[in-house]
């Protein structure tokens, strides 16, 4: 048995250890920038962003937490905004079609007369 040295079965200690970093939403506020900028929300994401991964690195975890969550919230704005409003707005164009489609239909009894050979006249 080899005693040379003293050995520890602990785990160890986690009073130590650093909060979780948050995450930063950085490739999602690039996207957003590129590709979703619905009312230049995505710029707006993108500076709270990297402004969350600025504070992330020089380690002020509370401020990054705080500009993370920023980040997160304008990102799903501006992706709500750039896909739901399209939606909403291609649904009201179909609606509008259809209901415009059956209005032609019933107003053309309206608009038509009919010349019959017999008239009735006393």
């Amino acid at each position: 048995m080899d005693t040379s040295y003293p050995r520890e079965e602990r785990p160890p200690s986690k009073r130590g250890s650093p909060p979780a970093a948050p995450r930063d939403h950085l490739v999602w506020a690039i996207f957003n920038t590129l590709y979703m900028n619905f009312c230049c929300l995505g710029f707006v994401a993108l500076a709270f962003a990297v402004k969350a991964r600025d504070r992330k690195v020089s380690g002020d975890v509370e401020a990054a937490r705080h500009f993370s969550s920023k980040a997160r919230c304008y990102n799903a704005l501006a992706t709500a905004g750039s896909v739901v409003l399209p939606l909403l707005l291609g649904a009201l164009i179909v609606t509008g079609v259809i209901h415009l489609s059956k209005l032609a239909q019933e107003s053309v009894g309206f608009f038509t007369y009919q010349f019959s050979g017999s008239d009735d006249e006393d």
